[in-house]
């Protein structure tokens, strides 16, 4: 096995670190090294992210001969010290819905419509929130903090002290094993235990997404500790994960060659993460693309949604035919449910006005569907609001639609005879194919922007939007060859000219873009976007400027992108001398 000299550092390297790996550069490879190096006198423990993770990483182990590593999750670790033999039962479907939670706590409504429910909701963030935290006591946080949209935080603020009581109730029941416990709940207990695990070593894996209480477990262990993982792959902060390659003070290693994707992608992901130099982040990073996959056996669509996934496949399989078998990443139905268990058909039934159809107890108690959108704004709950979306665009065809996609659905062992696979990005994370098409529900540099012009860099939300960022860089570097890419999504930095790609218009009502562009296709079609401005073209943009043509027009006319229009008019000052404001 041929080292690089990052990883040769790594496996030399002795006391506590911290390795920031950037997608694809072998950093199982390295700790697989690392562990073998310390094969004859150290007991090591590798903390695996999720369990997926975890039963690839022990198969890997065990094919070196690695015997001295054990091979562990947060929340199996915990379930052994914790639930075996104690007594406590865990719930089996996860976590409480919100409907449970108003039952169990005996909330009724008073003044507001469907108060309980809303209480109920966010009480389960509460929990959550705290179980996942490195807090002690849940009157130690502020629950407003983590609540961003206007009516939610309304909410959550007049019944601040409701919500803090209720919490510490619930949890008090699932400690006196009066109800079953969730696996949020035996983590925490786990970390509040400060238990010292017997190992030498401890390596942990996607640090940048633990949660606090993992992470102040992990901090305070005698061993020596790895934490691993990649500061721009933070995708669940809203799940109150930390990044704890930015908490630790250990000296830091890089992994910044990856052996996936070629130099241009790896361009194509720095040019993406410049975009929180925008609000004053640092969006520099080193990667170095290495790969040379010429396969295209494996293809991919990456959504920030499931919407856009719903939609794209609908789109595929039914309406243009363009394919026969799909696989979804995880179970398909769980792209058709909201977190807490209302399904696409509850759904549907109440747009439809079939009440008696409804079995979802918090759906049923809707009137109609304003009541479910004002329930939504009031407890920022995503998942459901994307589900409304769906229906909204569907109707009574949806579930012939699903239908349809669920009979030409294979089977998880037949996921390599798929056509097509479809999945978000945090479905995904880990993952790789070889030729990746993206959604066009992500975020672009165009509404960033767009934000801080409208409200200030003060005001954003910079975790969420740094966040919506690391989504685009994750799905960018799942490809290990083709990357198919809308237009729009594309940094200015380095695409300065989209509209050079033919065909790059599409219906304003479209959800999906029809058309996506690999890399290479729109890079060699931009060329003209780094050649100097001509005294003619000049002209061409301030005619074409006086005649109140639209910006995206002029950039396709003139073969340059939106962003450089945009500067040229500034640079020419034509909205001073023509007093007009461009469209």
């Amino acid at each position: 096995m041929n080292l690089t000299n990052e990883q040769i550092a790594i496996i030399e390297s002795t006391g506590d670190i911290k390795i920031n790996a950037v997608a694809g550069s072998g950093k199982t490879t390295t700790l697989i090294a690392y562990a073998k190096a310390r094969q004859d006198k150290a007991r090591i423990l590798y903390i695996a992210f999720n369990k997926s993770v975890k039963i690839e990483a022990q198969k890997k182990f065990a094919d070196k001969g690695l015997a001295h590593v054990r091979v562990e999750t947060a929340h199996s670790l915990a379930y052994d010290y914790i639930v075996k033999g104690s007594g406590y039962k865990v719930k089996k479907e996860g976590g409480y819905k919100t409907t449970e939670i108003a039952e169990i706590l005996g909330l009724n409504r008073n003044q507001l419509k469907h108060e309980e429910y809303v209480l109920a909701n966010h009480i389960n963030k509460f929990i959550t929130y705290f179980c996942n935290s490195d807090k002690e006591k849940v009157q130690e946080l502020n629950y407003e903090d983590v609540v961003y949209d206007y009516e939610a935080k309304k909410f959550a603020k007049n019944f601040k002290e409701v919500i803090l009581k209720q919490t510490r109730r619930f949890l008090g029941k699932m400690d006196d094993g009066e109800i079953d416990i969730t696996h949020d709940f035996y983590l925490k207990k786990f970390h509040l235990k400060r238990i010292q695990l017997p190992y030498d070593y401890i390596l942990f894996d996607e640090g940048q997404d633990a949660s606090g209480a993992m992470l102040d477990l992990f901090l305070n262990q005698k061993a020596v500790k790895a934490i691993v993982g990649d500061t721009h792959q933070q995708i669940y902060a809203w799940r109150y994960a930390v990044n704890s390659l930015e908490k630790a003070s250990y000296p830091t290693f890089h992994l910044s060659s990856s052996f996936r994707f070629n130099n241009e992608i790896a361009a194509l992901a720095k040019g993406i993460l410049a975009w929180k130099n925008h609000y004053g982040q640092n969006g520099k990073v080193i990667i170095n693309g290495y790969g040379d996959n010429d396969a295209i056996v494996s293809k991919a669509i990456l959504g920030r949604t499931n919407t856009a996934l719903l939609i794209r496949a609908i789109e595929l399989l039914i309406e243009k035919k363009e394919i026969k078998k799909l696989y979804f990443e995880g179970r398909f139905e769980s792209y058709t449910y909201a977190d807490e268990g209302a399904s696409i058909y509850d759904v549907l039934n109440l747009y439809l006005k079939k009440h008696q159809l409804i079995k979802d107890k918090l759906i049923a108690s809707m009137q109609n569907m304003q009541e479910l959108e004002e329930y939504i704004e009031k407890t920022e709950d995503a998942q459901l609001a994307l589900i409304v979306e769906v229906v909204k665009k569907y109707e009574d065809k949806l579930p012939l639609y699903i239908k349809s996609i669920k009979e030409h659905h294979v089977a998880n062992d037949d996921k390599h005879n798929a056509d097509m696979i479809f999945s978000t990005v945090h479905r995904c994370k880990g993952m790789e194919y070889d030729e990746v098409t993206l959604t066009n529900d992500f975020i672009t540099e165009d509404k960033i922007k767009e934000r801080i012009e409208e409200i200030g860099i003060k005001n954003l939300n910079i975790a969420r939007l740094s966040e919506e960022i690391n989504l685009l860089y994750v799905a960018v570097t799942r490809t290990k060859n083709i990357l198919n890419i809308p237009a729009e999504l594309l940094p200015e930095s380095k695409i300065n000219a989209i509209s050079a790609v033919p065909d790059v218009e599409k219906e304003e009502t479209e959800p999906i873009s029809d058309k996506a562009y690999t890399y290479e296709e729109v890079r060699k079609a931009t060329t003209q976007a780094y050649m100097p401005w001509t005294t003619e073209e000049d002209e061409k943009l301030a005619m074409l400027y006086r005649e109140h043509t639209t910006v995206k027009e002029i950039a396709r006319l003139l073969q340059r992108g939106k962003g450089a229009i945009e500067s040229r008019i500034k640079k020419l000052e034509l909205k001073d001398i023509y007093k007009i404001e461009s469209k």
